[in-house]
């Protein structure tokens, strides 16, 4: 018996059943502070900073893994 959610599609001696769903609840938001991500501008090895002066994530060849052991400020 078919559910009203399904289509039984049935040729010769072989009978598929598909169910059909509705997509579910998303998760949570990428930042509970709303903020945002921007990696439009990433390179290899980019680490995901949090820029204050345009309350953005950003990954980008100005902060990598290379310039945090070449040089950066700890």
């Amino acid at each position: 018996m078919s559910s009203p959610n399904s289509v039984t599609v049935s040729q010769v001696s072989d009978v598929t059943t598909v169910e059909i769903t509705t997509q579910g609840p998303q998760g949570p938001s990428f930042s509970s502070s709303g903020a945002t991500l921007d990696d439009s501008a990433k390179v290899n090895d980019s680490v995901v900073y949090f820029d204050s002066s345009s309350g953005t994530f950003k990954a980008d060849a100005t902060t990598t893994k290379l310039t945090l052991v070449d040089g950066g400020n700890f």
